[in-house]
């Protein structure tokens, strides 16, 4: 997905810079950048590839060479970042998390007005500096921002880098999040509040969906009310989100534990323990552990000093033999036991098959998977959550095509809880997985867990609901 921090502060911001957007690292694995902005040397900039290296490792060397009272910095799942622009809205630079789904489409009108893209590599075009492009059709960043809502189909959340201020502006339906905190020497913006108390920043609040605010080091200005409609995607609790982040003021690993203690409770299977895929699966784990009266227990463990994280490698072969290395069974605790483990999603299928093979390797009598989403039965429109290139690399949509012949076919009713379609589905699944049993938590739970009402959270690729902004932009 991806994440940034921004900060403008009375003192020099670099060190606070460096540290707030190393705490967003667990949200993108390709790129990252970091610019500030000086009165007197301007702006300063460094990106740097984050495949085969961790954010402090490579840019730790270089911060004496930053400056400034006021930067952005971002870590990036597609592209390098930031841009700086130069343009009649003055010297800037810019900070995306965003999926634009008809950005080729974007780019062909541009260039047919005369813009051109500087940023290219390999025919591919930078989304932040088609990004920043629509920035500079308007005659204010405001108004360049709204082209920029009501232009793109998909998510964008942004800080703009200027000399009077950081613009902090989110989705138009507040797919992704920015959070703003405040210390005794300035102000801060973030994708997450955990990034926000060992700087000693405490959270304000969040940017509402399609508001603009600006930060100065004395203050915070509102330069657009938020718009009315939320579509906040469900999955930051579910998976992305630090377990000690909050969004919308909801923590992270409350709603985890919520909706695993609701899982226990409805839950009539007979366990010896439970278990978390660490990391995200380990609040669902607490919680179910809670609900079904059965001990937590420490069956598997992730060893990550020297193992990177499983989605860098380009090469998927490369990804699961990562995935596998890096979580270490205890045999002692899994040995003739009857085991639930939870974990936060099934996308392929492929890891989580590896793992169940490797408890039962390790001696578990059973393995039971309790999962903390419903099935991912739509591929997400709207932020990329996975690196799939298509919707039948979904294990579901590979046994619905299997089903009907047609990966698209009844795919409402694959969707909705405890229908026909869908427990053959689900056990279809826990079939290929070699699970005892499965069962995944109901969208009605973790609606409730989240605590915000339904119309306000993104469900999208769980049932199929959705809710376009540009095409509302249209009808006006």
């Amino acid at each position: 997905m991806g994440g940034f921090f921004g900060t403008i502060e009375v003192r020099d911001c670099v060190n606070d810079l460096f540290y707030g957007t190393d705490y967003n690292s667990h949200l993108g694995t390709k790129r990252a950048g970091l610019v500030t902005y000086d009165k007197e040397k301007g702006f300063t900039r460094s990106i740097h590839s984050l495949e085969r290296n961790y954010f402090r490792s490579r840019f730790e060397d270089e911060l004496e060479g930053f400056s400034g009272n006021s930067g952005l910095g971002v870590i990036s799942d597609t592209d390098p970042q930031p841009i700086i622009i130069n343009s009649h809205l003055g010297r800037y630079a810019v900070v995306t998390v965003a999926k634009i789904n008809n950005m080729r489409e974007i780019a062909d009108s541009l260039l047919q007005q005369g813009m051109h893209f500087s940023e290219m590599s390999a025919n591919n075009i930078n989304p932040t500096e088609l990004v920043s492009l629509l920035i500079n059709m308007g005659s204010t960043f405001v108004e360049g921002i709204n082209n920029v809502y009501s232009r793109i189909e998909g998510s964008c959340s942004m800080l703009v880098l200027t000399e009077d201020g950081i613009l902090a502006a989110r989705d138009a339906l507040g797919r992704t999040p920015i959070v703003i905190g405040k210390s005794e020497h300035g102000y801060a913006a973030s994708s997450e509040t955990s990034s926000f108390p060992n700087l000693d920043f405490k959270r304000v609040r969040d940017v509402g969906p399609g508001e603009i605010v600006r930060l100065r080091a004395d203050g915070m200005e509102v330069l657009q009310q938020p718009f009315t409609r939320k579509q906040i995607c469900s999955f930051l609790w579910v998976y992305y989100g630090f377990p000690a982040s909050d969004y919308e003021g909801i923590n992270t690993e409350y709603v985890r534990e919520a909706c695993g203690k609701q899982m226990g409770e409805d839950d009539d299977t007979e366990a010896d323990l439970v278990c978390g895929i660490p990391d995200s699966g380990v609040g669902t784990a607490l919680g179910y552990a809670e609900g079904h009266k059965i001990p937590y227990k420490r069956a598997v463990l992730k060893y990550t000093p020297t193992w990177p994280r499983s989605f860098t490698p380009g090469n998927q072969s490369r990804r699961n033999l990562v995935a596998k290395m890096k979580l270490i069974p205890n045999s002692a605790i899994l040995k003739d036991q009857r085991v639930v483990f939870c974990d936060d999603s099934i996308v392929r299928g492929t890891q989580l098959r590896d793992n169940v093979h490797t408890f039962f390797e390790y001696g578990a009598k059973e393995v039971h998977g309790r999962i903390s989403c419903p099935p991912l039965v739509y591929g997400c429109k709207y932020i990329g959550f996975t690196s799939s290139k298509s919707d039948l690399e979904l294990i579901t949509r590979r046994i619905i095509k299997d089903f009907e012949g047609d990966d698209s076919k009844n795919l409402e009713k694959y969707a909705t809880t405890d229908s026909p379609e869908y427990t053959r589905m689900v056990n279809e699944i826990g079939r290929r997985l070699g699970l005892t049993t499965l069962k995944f938590n109901k969208v009605e739970t973790l609606i409730d867990a989240i605590g915000l009402p339904k119309c306000d959270v993104c469900t999208h690729c769980f049932d199929g609901s959705s809710f376009d902004f540009v095409e509302m932009c249209k009808k006006k």
